[in-house]
């Protein structure tokens, strides 16, 4: 029995159940309905007794000289009409004047009559002449309240019987539709608990129970269970702690979740996601869902509506793009130290010649003005920035903006340090906004992006690091700022750029901001490219934090627009970035 599903194991009991309740219920019955039949049987004989005690003509005829003549003829007829077995009219001292065994007249009666001499009526069940009988016996009274004589009248228990076995065919039907009805009932339920529990037994369901709970907890992935109606009814400690849940048991519903409008719209929704990458306030989401669809149990048809729900799978991809970001910062300054050597050896060639040539002091000159020029933007970054990861970022972008011919105009204030400040999200920040940058300026007559990195004061007079970069390109027209910080959103396609990994860049950008409880704005420049400024707290200020210049103006003046904090700003042809 152990083996079998629970489905099965709970039939068996309820049929049990039902059969015994069914038992007694038709014990009860019967017991109610032989009850009834003796208590009217009695309620009856009462009413006979009593009738026949009241009749002035039974009272006279105990005063004559034989009162069995008159009184016998009389009780036969009552017998054959009323249909009672007995009726016996007898003397104080018990002396029968009636009986229906004319043999037994003139003997004593069989029975109580105590109460009857006291005046009162009483009902009993008692064994006499004719076997076990319900009989009430009553007084006959003259005007003067004496017992004259006693009546009784009675009916045997077998023939109360008959009656009360005439109620066992509705007792019986009354019993089998119970018994029925349980049966079909817990069978239903038994076919309905056997789909709810996949035709699993106690053991097995035990067992699942513990193995996913288990694997609920212990797996490094969120893990998400949405109903059909949208509400999350289930997650695990990853989860929780990816999307910020508070860990209560009661359903949550996901349009309310305090995350990105694209990561409700998904679990909301219930489609189907592979690998799709969504943003939170301070993390990179690869997000997979499927439909929960329950498997059919063997040898049965596939009857379920539709999905119970979705299943939700959550990546935190956060430090791996922090990884991505900074391999593809070391591949940006690979690739522009390769491009340096390929120029250096054409430049070194040059020199070589012009010593040939005998034009020593040529050579010398163009020696030391490539030597100057080389060495000025990796000396002046060194001396500004304390972070390797970006000085490598900004040497790197400096060579590979020259490779595209574009002119990268850095103004790095001296003493600009970055203790304090998280080095990858200012690596996010510094790499996305150039890359923007400098595919926005590559389109341009004049190719030109400026970068300005120095120290700050808020309005509060708390240190920050400004980061400003302006481009020469086509701007950011007002109705396209509100999305610039968009995941996903780019309008490079639109102008030659497809390809995967657009629209992420600023997106990121915006959430590295928001991460350092920072701010960005977005203006135009007067020449009528895109300027943005990226504000961030320092945790620690420096010493020199009061001597701080003012914020950067890389470009004559600015048609003021400011796009506010990460959600607002964006431009034909800008996009999330290339991240």
């Amino acid at each position: 029995m152990s083996r079998w599903s629970l489905a099965r194991q709970y039939f068996l009991v309820q049929l049990v159940f039902v059969l015994v309740l069914s038992l007694s219920l038709s014990v009860i019955l019967y017991a109610d309905a032989a009850r009834s039949v003796n208590d009217a049987a009695a309620e009856r004989m009462v009413a006979v007794s009593t009738t026949i005690a009241l009749d002035p003509a039974v009272l006279r005829a105990v005063e004559e000289p034989d009162p069995s003549s008159v009184l016998q003829p009389y009780a036969v007829d009552i017998m054959d009409q009323l249909g009672v077995d007995f009726v016996t009219i007898m003397a104080t001292d018990r002396t029968r004047f009636t009986h229906p065994d004319p043999e037994q007249i003139g003997k004593p009666y069989i029975g109580s009559v105590t109460q009857a001499l006291a005046g009162g009526t009483y009902t009993e069940t008692y064994a006499g002449t004719l076997g076990p009988s319900i009989r009430s016996i009553a007084p006959v009274l003259d005007d003067a309240g004496r017992v004259r004589a006693m009546v009784a009248a009675g009916i045997t228990v077998d023939r109360a019987a008959i009656a009360r076995n005439a109620q066992l065919p509705l007792v019986a039907a009354i019993a089998l539709g119970a018994l029925a009805a349980g049966a079909l009932a817990s069978f239903l339920l038994s076919r309905r608990l056997r789909d709810a529990t996949l035709g699993m037994g106690p053991d097995d369901l035990s067992r699942t129970f513990v193995f996913y709970d288990s694997v609920l907890h212990s797996v490094r992935e969120g893990l998400l269970l949405t109903d059909a109606r949208g509400r999350l009814v289930l997650y695990n400690d990853q989860a929780a702690r990816l999307l910020g849940l508070d860990g209560t048991p009661e359903p949550v519903q996901a349009a309310r979740l305090a995350v990105a409008a694209s990561l409700r719209d998904l679990l909301a929704s219930g489609r189907r996601a592979h690998d799709e990458v969504h943003l939170t306030d301070s993390r990179v989401l690869l997000v997979n869902q499927e439909p929960a669809v329950p498997p059919t149990p063997a040898g049965r048809a596939a009857h379920h509506p539709g999905a119970l729900g979705t299943v939700t799978t959550l990546r935190d991809h956060t430090e791996i793009e922090a990884l991505t970001g900074q391999v593809e910062t070391m591949r940006t300054l690979t690739d522009a130290l390769r491009s340096q050597t390929h120029e250096h050896a054409n430049r070194l060639h040059t020199i070589v010649s012009l010593v040939e040539l005998g034009r020593n002091a040529e050579a010398l000159e163009f020696a030391t003005r490539d030597l100057q020029q080389s060495q000025r933007l990796t000396d002046e970054v060194l001396h500004a920035v304390d972070e390797p990861f970006i000085a490598a970022l900004l040497v790197g972008k400096a060579a590979q903006a020259h490779e595209r011919g574009i002119e990268l105009v850095p103004d790095i204030a001296a003493g600009t340090g970055t203790t304090g400040l998280d080095p990858v999200d200012l690596v996010t920040v510094i790499g996305n906004l150039l890359d923007n940058a400098l595919d926005e300026a590559a389109a341009s007559e004049e190719p030109r992006v400026a970068l300005g990195v120095r120290r700050a004061q808020g309005r509060d007079g708390a240190p920050l690091l400004e980061i400003v970069v302006e481009d020469s390109g086509n701007g950011l027209p007002e109705s396209e700022k509100a999305r610039v910080f968009e995941f996903g959103y780019t309008t490079k396609q639109d102008q030659g750029c497809p390809g995967p990994g657009r629209g992420i860049g600023l997106a990121l950008v915006g959430q590295a901001v928001q991460r350092c409880r920072g701010h960005v704005e977005v203006t135009d420049t007067e020449l009528g490219g895109a300027r943005f400024t990226v504000r961030l707290p320092v945790p620690t200020p420096p010493p020199d934090a009061t001597d701080a210049p003012d914020a950067l103006d890389t470009g004559g003046g600015s048609r003021n627009h400011t796009a506010g904090p990460p959600a607002d700003g964006a431009a034909p042809g800008h996009t999330g970035g290339t991240g």
